[in-house]
């Protein structure tokens, strides 16, 4: 009788068992599928309020609600950014459309696919007293500036500039070591340190009140976004609704955050850098259509321009490039 009594106990234990392990075959299944996908992002310089989106969406969970766990990489002067995203070994990168532009033109397989800033706050930093108030007047100056930077040859030739270049080495001290200097500059940064360092406030010689509207950009490989459309769309509904929450909300989480992924960020810088890009409708852009519908957007027409411009300055070979080539828009919500 006791034999009889456990061949039934048995199968039931049998079909309980194959009951519960199909449950938590399903169960592990659905934990790897919902598991958030891991994307790698290279800033290209120190964390500061630049990057103002992209800490936002990161600190108030943007991209954790969009199945993603993504980690923000610091740049600075040895960053290698166009390398990283060639090579796979970063998935996005921040960078400006001109230096984007010739990479390309050489064969890296970059796409550019949202906007960070609407114009590059490079410019040329003038001290407050100085003669020099338009780009005319940069006519026989010494300019400390970046080797080779694109916008000073567009300047050159624009205005038939005659000037002498020093290169640049990512410090305000010589600029407040002589009341002559003008040196390159990020609107959104450089002013503060001078004037914190105990100078006057700088004017500014923008990139877009000469004309030359390049973007900060974030960009990707080419296999990346071929490979994981669906991901690449996730990120950037995050960014984006990071970029809006920045400039309108409170920015402490990002600030927060940017302080503690670098600590020279101080309270006063942020507030000002944040401020800046805000008055001067980095983000949002300047033009009729600006605002916040506007975040991220890129257009074929700005595009085409900088070509055509890069291509009169003999920086691009003629045809070698097409906002189609370069662009995308299709990531954006």
């Amino acid at each position: 009788m006791k034999l009889r009594s456990r061949r039934p106990l048995s199968s039931l234990g049998r079909i309980l068992f194959l009951a519960l392990s199909t449950q938590l075959f399903a169960l592990n299944s659905a934990v790897a599928a919902a598991a958030p996908a891991k994307i790698s992002v290279q800033l290209d310089w120190v964390p500061e309020p630049e990057h103002g989106g992209l800490y936002q969406a990161l600190a108030r969970g943007f991209f954790r609600e969009e199945g993603l766990d993504v980690t923000l990489l610091p740049g600075g002067p040895g960053a290698q950014v166009m390398p990283s995203v060639a090579t796979g070994k970063v998935d996005i990168a921040q960078a400006d459309s001109t230096a984007t532009l010739l990479q390309q033109a050489e064969g890296l397989p970059f796409v550019q696919f949202v906007a960070v800033f609407q114009d590059d706050p490079s410019g040329i930093l003038v001290h407050a007293d100085s003669p020099v108030r338009t780009f005319a007047d940069l006519n026989g100056q010494t300019i400390i500036a970046r080797p080779g930077w694109p916008f000073l040859k567009f300047l050159v030739e624009k205005y038939h500039l005659k000037i002498n270049e020093v290169p640049q080495n990512f410090s305000v001290a010589a600029f407040l070591g002589n009341k002559q200097a003008l040196q390159q500059g990020y609107f959104i940064a450089e002013p503060h340190h001078i004037t914190q360092a105990g100078g006057k406030p700088p004017r500014f010689l923008s990139t877009w009140d000469a004309g030359f509207r390049a973007y900060a950009v974030l960009i990707t490989n080419k296999k990346f976004a071929r490979e994981r459309p669906a991901e690449l769309r996730a990120f950037t509904r995050a960014y984006l609704r990071g970029w809006q929450d920045y400039l309108e909300g409170d920015p402490t989480p990002a600030h927060t955050a940017l302080k503690k992924a670098h600590a020279p960020n101080t309270d006063a810088f942020l507030a000002f850098s944040r401020q800046a890009i805000i008055a001067e409708k980095l983000v949002t852009g300047r033009d009729a259509h600006g605002g916040p519908k506007n975040i991220g957007r890129l257009e074929a027409a700005r595009y085409a321009e900088q070509i055509a411009q890069l291509e009169a300055l003999g920086l691009l070979a003629k045809g070698k490039l097409t906002p189609a080539t370069a662009f995308t828009n299709e990531f954006l919500p």
